[in-house]
């Protein structure tokens, strides 16, 4: 268990610089961008490499592989390697091609997350030059994944979480230089070809550096790079197997998150100066998830080895108790992040992205997106813990008919809501059906597990610690709240009196909770310390 909480504490505070470089980084992306739709063209086509990256192989390497190398380095004579450098040689072969693939049917890939039209074919361009430079980043994706899940299955899980840190310094800097050496664009008719290469080369870049600085930490943890296409016969086959549904998985959010992007970007097109449309939802929804990141990821990271083992021995026992005890401790930070984001999301916005290309008034709508996923955390990151419960037993069926319940439910309220809501106001909406269909999901989730461990998953201490935390959160939130109305009263203007306000909030909800947490006896705030 020290083990477990010296690894979650490493990964979690390497999250915590990457992500807090990460969110520098945004800042400065939002005061050269801002908002509207030419930060769209853009983040279009910056969202693309990743989504074909996860499409490809990523999800498979996530969320199947690591149980297949640890069990690889139990059973074969060599430890494993044989297997590995396979596995590299396969995965580098499939993301080369890949990449090559995709960067040369860009236009008919940007379609699918855009729209083009006559009135907004100058945008649909920019996105496919934009997806032309990015592209790249498939491979680099890929190569990254690959490595930090062998060193993951060896317990070496350091290097796979400070390393993203580099990326963020190389974007920090590509965007430090485009707002002081150039005259930062207002829309998609004012950026020039320099602008465009800049942002391209130096994005592609930064992903480039991310993954080959785990080269010299793969190769201190003893794996030679040896390329091997001996893959018949050498259980490859089995992984591609198991792989197949959480490719399907993949897809079926892929699926989604297309239908949404282009639900998003038609509001873009349709007020391009609004800040109503997609960057403002994956603004809020980058920000949204920062805790689970920080939190979550890290510490099932360093659960999942020990959750195959349990589950290969059969001892449900201890998997059902890691389970139950990672869903308690994240929840003393996951619930209260929630209640934050919906009590302090306006402020939250402004207080970030009110700066350069964009003002207060162009980030509301991104402040009201960020309230509508707010509690949506708390089943997103608790759906997050339990799926991992079915890829310990190597079960990859169950969790894509649950992302298929997801996708599909998302898919449909998206749809009302792009139909039948203001444009103004249906990505906040789509952000709200993003959060009631993963409280769903988690439902069904459950309900499936339960079954799966023998019919018990510690439900009564669950729902009793959860009940106190929201409790806690609820009662704290609005103290902040309040807090924060006050704090809005002080006669500043602008982004200061924002940072005030929000400060006084934070401070007091803070403070608040941890006193409600010691009266209500939350003893897992004290587990999460250790």
């Amino acid at each position: 268990m020290k083990s477990l909480a010296r690894s979650s504490l490493l990964m979690a505070f390497g999250t915590v610089v990457s992500r807090a470089t990460g969110l520098i980084r945004q800042v400065l992306q939002g005061a050269a961008l801002g908002t509207g739709l030419l930060a769209s063209t853009y983040n279009t086509a910056n969202t693309v490499p990743t989504s074909l990256y996860t499409l490809l192989i990523g999800g498979a390497l996530n969320a199947v592989l690591v149980p297949q190398l640890v069990r690889a380095r139990a059973n074969d004579p060599d430890g494993g390697r044989a297997f590995e450098q396979r596995l590299i040689t396969l995965v580098v072969c499939v993301l080369g091609v890949g990449t090559a693939l995709a960067v040369w049917a860009a236009p008919q890939i940007v379609g699918l997350y855009m729209r083009d039209s006559p009135a907004n074919h100058e945008a649909f361009q920019l996105t496919v030059v934009f997806a032309r430079f990015l592209l790249p980043q498939i491979f680099f994706y890929g190569l990254f994944g690959m490595l930090g899940q062998v060193l993951n299955a060896r317990e070496k899980f350091g290097a796979m979480m400070w390393t993203p840190v580099l990326n963020n310094v190389v974007l920090v800097t590509m965007f430090g230089l485009y707002l002081g050496l150039m005259t930062v664009p207002e829309s998609v008719h004012d950026i020039t070809g320099e602008q465009v290469v800049l942002l391209g080369v130096g994005t592609t870049l930064g992903i480039a550096v991310q993954a080959l600085a785990l080269v010299p930490f793969v190769r201190a943890a003893g794996v030679p790079f040896r390329p091997r296409f001996d893959w018949r016969g050498t259980g490859l086959g089995k992984s591609a197997r198991v792989a197949r549904w959480t490719l399907l998985l993949v897809f079926a959010n892929q699926v989604a998150l297309t239908v949404v992007s282009n639900y998003a970007n038609a509001a873009d097109q349709r007020l391009p100066h609004a800040g109503a449309g997609y960057t403002a939802y994956t603004y809020a929804q980058t920000i949204w998830l920062l805790p689970q990141s920080i939190v979550t990821v890290s510490l099932v990271t360093a659960l999942l080895p020990r959750m195959s083992k349990a589950a290969a021995e059969g001892r449900t026992a201890d998997l059902r108790g890691e389970l139950s005890r990672a869903l308690r401790v994240t929840g003393t930070v996951i619930v209260p992040a929630g209640f934050f984001f919906l009590a302090f999301g306006p402020q939250t916005a402004e207080l970030l992205f009110a700066h350069g290309a964009s003002d207060a008034q162009a980030t509301e709508p991104l402040g009201h997106m960020l309230q509508a996923f707010g509690l949506g955390l708390i089943p997103f990151s608790a759906q997050y813990l339990l799926l991992r419960g079915f890829y310990a037993y190597e079960d990859t069926r169950t969790p894509f008919w649950m992302a298929v319940w997801v996708a599909g439910m998302n898919i449909a309220l998206a749809s009302a809501c792009h139909f039948l809501l203001p444009t103004r106001w249906a990505v906040t909406g789509m952000a709200a059906a993003y959060t009631l269909s993963y409280a769903v999901g988690l439902l069904l989730t459950a309900r499936l597990l339960r079954r799966r461990l023998g019919g018990y998953l510690d439900g009564h201490r669950l729902a009793r610690t959860y009940g106190k935390l929201f409790l806690a959160s609820a009662l704290a939130g609005a103290l902040g709240w309040a807090a924060a109305r006050a704090g809005a009263e002080v006669s500043l203007t602008g982004t200061a009196a924002t940072g005030l306000a929000l400060a006084a909030g934070g401070v007091t909800m803070v403070a608040g909770y941890l006193v409600l947490a010691r009266l209500l006896r939350i003893g897992e705030l004290g587990l999460l310390r250790r």
